[in-house]
């Protein structure tokens, strides 16, 4: 299940979802080892695994802004660049929640037929960083004439992210432990003992159709509604069990 919200409206992330996976167990000594095999290790063990998972709402939008220049002269270029950063960095900055930063400066020579210089091209970045959909829209949409935006990307802030996955250790740990008691049980063990524990996690984005926002953004003096979409947050515990019979 995905999130969505437009401009300014923040929703809710949905409730954090375990998933539990069970690795291919590897038992030593266990219900069909022979004595041979338990004598090379104390205890049988198993391995397993448990994940949490939950999608959270992109709270973050970046908007790259860029201009291309193209003249027979190196300098020329370099300065027509620079002038329009400039006035874009000035008309920008100033507005409250929206970050404004010079982004990548580049200047290169085009070759002709006989591989001698013919002109030179360059391209030149302003970024917007901010949790304002909306004023960052309309601050993009007031420079579009001399820089278009090229790039929108949707994320979840580093503080967000880090205490959702502060949750989903708690919830992994919590299934990893049932998860271990229920396996030992099961095969006719009294209980277990952790013998290593790992964690992991992933995050994947889901973003709304940049291109075609951009090419409104292009043609909109007011700004679109910047439409943010889910990011999948997940961490994983896997371990390695013993697992221990009455004394």
């Amino acid at each position: 299940m995905s999130l969505k919200y437009f401009a300014q409206l923040r929703f809710p992330a949905v409730r954090p979802l375990v998933v539990l996976a069970m690795a291919a167990s590897t038992f030593a000594g266990a219900a069909h080892a022979d004595n041979s095999t338990v004598s090379h290790t104390k205890y049988p063990y198993a391995s397993l695994r448990a994940e949490a998972v939950t999608e959270v709402a992109h709270d973050t939008v970046r908007i790259t802004l860029a201009a291309e220049v193209r003249d027979s002269e190196q300098a020329q270029v370099a300065a027509t660049l620079s002038r329009t950063v400039e006035s874009v960095m000035r008309d920008l900055k100033g507005t409250e929640g929206v970050k404004v930063k010079s982004g990548n400066f580049q200047v290169w020579p085009m070759n002709d037929r006989d591989g001698r210089i013919s002109d030179w091209r360059g391209r030149a970045e302003v970024i917007l960083e901010s949790k304002d959909f909306e004023a960052a829209s309309k601050l993009a949409a007031q420079v579009g004439d001399r820089m278009p935006v090229a790039n929108l990307a949707f994320s979840v802030a580093p503080e967000v992210r880090a205490r959702h996955e502060e949750a989903l250790l708690q919830e992994a740990a919590t299934a990893f432990r049932k998860r271990a008691q229920a396996l030992a049980q099961a095969f006719g063990y009294e209980s277990y003992s952790i013998r290593e524990v790992t964690l992991g996690g992933a995050g994947a984005a889901y973003q709304p159709e940049g291109r075609r926002m951009m090419a409104m953004a292009a043609d909109s003096a007011a700004g679109i509604p910047l439409e943010g979409g889910t990011e999948r947050i997940s961490l994983a515990v896997d371990g390695t069990i013993f697992l221990h019979s009455k004394e």
